[in-house]
């Protein structure tokens, strides 16, 4: 079976340069702000080493942000690829999915980042796991030429779309595409509902591009509704960060750990998360 670990380049692609872990924002987490410079600047102000773009924002005012900040945009999140997934029965839906993976892909070379987060598919009662599964491979083997061309890797998210429900399965997706540019960006709260995130770490291990630091607290899950359990703030909730950080280490990974939570809608909740996700780091 193909290794990803194994291949020419690919531990260069992830590791090359990083010191330690890096303290990184989703776009959607800056609560505080209205234009794009604000946003990036009250992330800095909190203490954060970067900002998680959405794809088809406006490209000069993200530069203008990034570079007046100093915070570098060290990934971009698709912002179409629920609207247009990969894995919809229409063609044109499928191609529209494409078009705007590629732009994704652009947006985050313009913008210096080497990794866009996608949600592949969904399976549904109208779409069946081996369908979701060979259109989204389909599709994404489309893009991979300009991938390789912007050196900026496709990285598959793990999320509730009843899809790649397992690690070795998530890793069997990724190795089938057999190109260093397809990779995996690891959620550590959103497995939380079917798994533990050291087990997917260790099983995924250099597959794994970028972080996303969420909590998720079963407790409420189990009270009041799956969807409950996200409303918990990190470290009150049931992920086990030091088991996390341990396994992170154990496979080498030395990247972005990004905060994709609420809470960050006032300068003093923004910094309250950083300082949390300091503390994760040392855990």
């Amino acid at each position: 079976m193909f290794s990803a670990a194994s291949m020419p380049g690919f531990s260069g692609l992830v590791f090359q340069g990083a010191e330690s872990l890096k303290k990184g924002i989703m776009w959607g987490s800056i609560g505080y702000g209205e234009s794009v410079r604000e946003k990036f600047e009250a992330a800095r102000q909190a203490g954060f080493d970067g900002v998680e773009a959405m794809s088809h924002l406006k490209r000069d005012e993200v530069l203008k942000a990034r570079d007046a900040s100093g915070l570098p945009v060290p990934s971009v999140c698709g912002a179409m690829h629920w609207k247009f997934l990969l894995s919809d029965p229409d063609p044109k839906v499928r191609q529209d999915g494409v078009d705007a993976l590629k732009l994704a892909l652009e947006d985050a070379s313009i913008y210096g980042a080497d990794t866009v987060l996608l949600v592949p598919g969904r399976v549904t009662e109208s779409v069946s796991y081996d369908e979701c599964w060979n259109r989204s491979t389909e599709e994404i083997k489309k893009c991979i030429p300009l991938a390789e061309k912007l050196n900026v890797a496709i990285a598959i998210e793990n999320v509730w779309n009843n899809f790649l429900l397992g690690p070795m399965e998530a890793a069997h997706y990724i190795d089938q595409f057999e190109s260093p540019m397809v990779r995996f960006y690891f959620d550590c709260g959103n497995i939380l509902a079917y798994g533990w995130p050291e087990q997917w770490i260790r099983i995924l291990d250099r597959r794994i591009a970028k972080v996303h630091i969420k909590e998720y607290s079963r407790t409420l899950a189990d009270t009041q509704g799956k969807s409950a359990g996200f409303r918990v703030k990190l470290l009150e909730g049931d992920v086990n960060w030091s088991a996390v950080i341990k396994a992170l280490n154990e496979v080498g990974y030395k990247g972005w750990t990004t905060i994709e939570q609420p809470g960050g809608d006032t300068p003093e909740g923004l910094k309250d998360l950083c300082e949390r996700l300091k503390k994760i780091h040392r855990s």
